[in-house]
């Protein structure tokens, strides 16, 4: 069931719902005057969506908008230090990313990629399909063939791949030459947002993805673990990454290289709409009953119980296009394959992997991103290791995709909530107007089963998240005289230290989304150069924190 927000814009109810629900009372009558001089870079966005009410918002700050995400309803820009807005807006810190150093590479493992997922033969798969990389960029290379599209670069500065691992992913997708991607006709849009050291932001990688929307593309891989600890409710990268899956954009992430432990996936392979991919090691041979899970990829359930990985794809020992003169290539003069090629591993490469899929599949068939998600999970293959946190629905079979008529859509990217979709309508518009009366006469109606539900989707929420919104939504701002309201709010809901001072550079911003992900302890010269590219070191503790 779906219904219009009040932007008119067309949202799956459940995620409406969990959005409005965290962010409708964050508390704040007005624009507080600025506590300091200095100015901070922020995301605003409107509880309704509305850009240019957000805008007004920040002018009325004494802020200055820097630009416009139409995909989550919001803009960038520069407010002063200690700016407080009305409850109907959302200020988000611009979270740095940060990559370290780099690592070296594994040796003599045979090319076995294609054979394993059962790709087609010939150069034909992914024709006048558009794939965006977005990523630290992508070498003009002649294995491309002329199929590589102008650059996007949003980082306003470089060109080119100066880093090294957009080119290795591009390749993995849609590279031609001696070691082909899965999709050698399919083309690349390539979108930058990291310079070349690697280091990008939040801003900047949703400054990347509206570059998406505007484009024709049919799929986008985003090889990139953020470290954000927010659901995927409230999660700005997430909801951007939804609203391009609703506007028919497959979008393909990774689970992320923090395993083997289970509750290891990373957002936003954690948000259930996305097609997320974990990896697997083909252990030298195209077979696949020898497969297993890189003891790297992340595993599931991911937060708020949601399972994931979707699936798994080739990730260990991968060969694919090197960049050179790139900060990795030079770096680790090792790594290179011949004098075109790099191999490496993890979980940003078996994204690439079914990304080339996706295209094949929609070369050949009209399908939306629901139908892509469930054709490819539908007919994967079992692994000996049949843990399904680790391997979702099995290995990536391309040929068996291709050959099946299923089309329906993935139950997972849009399943509904129990209840009268009216009367979740009317509370959900009663949260964001702030009608507190309205919003427990709404409450009132909902039959137990979706006051059960409501109540499950809190408590699976991790303790983080639950200690961030523990106290607003409380007596204070909502308890009174009904006992609805206040048994909603002060046990359930909160938004204030959820959404303006828990999602701070104190919690994640400093700490989550640089220093500790992005920091030399996770890409250090000894990973680099004492142990190899192997698949754990370019993986879960090298290319992690967010190019994974």
């Amino acid at each position: 069931m779906r219904y219009e927000l009040p932007t008119g814009r067309t949202a799956d109810r459940r995620t409406s719902v969990l959005l409005a629900l965290a962010l409708a009372a964050v508390t704040g009558l007005s624009a507080a005057p600025a506590q300091s001089p200095d100015l901070t870079r922020v995301l605003v966005t409107s509880v309704a969506g509305d850009i240019s009410a957000a805008a007004a918002a920040v002018a009325a700050a004494g802020g200055r908008v820097l630009d416009t995400f139409s995909l989550i309803g919001g803009v960038s820009a520069e407010l002063p230090t200690g700016t407080v807005l009305a409850p109907s807006y959302r200020i988000s810190p611009d979270a740095p990313l940060q990559v370290a150093k780099a690592p070296a590479a594994d040796e003599g493992a045979p090319v076995t990629v294609r054979d394993t997922i059962q790709a087609p033969t010939g150069g034909t798969g992914g024709a006048g399909v558009t794939v965006a990389v977005v990523d630290t960029g992508v070498a003009d290379l002649p294995q491309f063939e002329g199929r590589l599209l102008k650059q996007v670069n949003v980082t306003g500065n470089g060109e080119g791949d100066e880093f090294g691992h957009g080119t290795f992913v591009a390749g993995l997708v849609a590279g031609g030459g001696l070691h082909p991607g899965v999709a050698p006709a399919a083309n690349i849009l390539d979108i930058r947002v990291a310079d070349k050291n690697g280091r990008t932001s939040l801003l900047t990688v949703l400054a990347g993805l509206e570059a998406a929307a505007d484009a024709d593309v049919q799929v986008l891989n985003l090889s990139l673990s953020s470290g954000s600890p927010l659901p995927y409710q409230v999660d700005p990268l997430s909801q951007a990454l939804e609203s391009l899956w609703r506007n028919g954009i497959t979008v393909v992430v990774p689970s992320g290289n923090d395993g083997p432990d289970s509750g290891t996936v990373t957002a936003p392979g954690s948000d259930p709409v996305l097609l997320t991919v974990g990896g697997l090691d083909e252990n030298g041979t195209p077979a696949q009953d020898d497969d297993t899970i890189a003891d790297w990829s992340g595993r599931g359930p991911a937060p708020q119980n949601v399972a994931k990985p979707d699936l798994v794809a080739p990730g260990s020992h991968l060969v694919s296009l090197r960049a050179p003169g790139s900060h990795v290539d030079r770096a680790n003069p090792n790594s290179r394959i011949g004098t075109h090629y790099f191999r490496g591993s993890g979980t940003s490469f078996s994204t690439a992997v079914i990304s080339g899929a996706a295209a094949v599949l929609l070369a050949e068939q009209n399908l939306t991103p629901g139908e892509v998600k469930a054709r490819l999970t539908g007919t994967a293959y079992g692994l000996a290791d049949n843990d399904k946190d680790a391997t979702g629905a099995g290995g990536l079979n391309l040929a068996a995709a291709l050959a099946d008529s299923n089309t329906g859509s993935s139950a997972s990217a849009g399943a509904d909530i129990p209840g009268d979709p009216a009367v979740w309508a009317a509370f959900l518009d009663a949260l964001m107007t702030g009608d507190r009366a309205l919003a427990a006469s709404s409450w009132s109606k909902l039959s137990i089963e979706a006051r059960n539900w409501a109540a499950s989707s809190w408590s699976s929420l991790s303790p983080e998240a639950r200690n961030w919104a523990a106290s607003s939504w409380s007596g204070r701002n909502w308890a009174g005289a009904d006992g609805s309201a206040d048994q909603w709010a002060a046990r359930n809901w909160a938004a204030r230290n959820w959404a303006a001072r828990n999602w701070s550079a104190r919690n994640w911003s400093a700490s989550s989304w640089s220093a500790r992900n992005w920091s030399a302890r996770n890409w250090s010269d000894g990973d680099w150069e004492a142990r190899n590219w192997s698949a754990r070191n370019w993986s879960a503790r090298n290319w992690s924190g967010v190019w994974n």
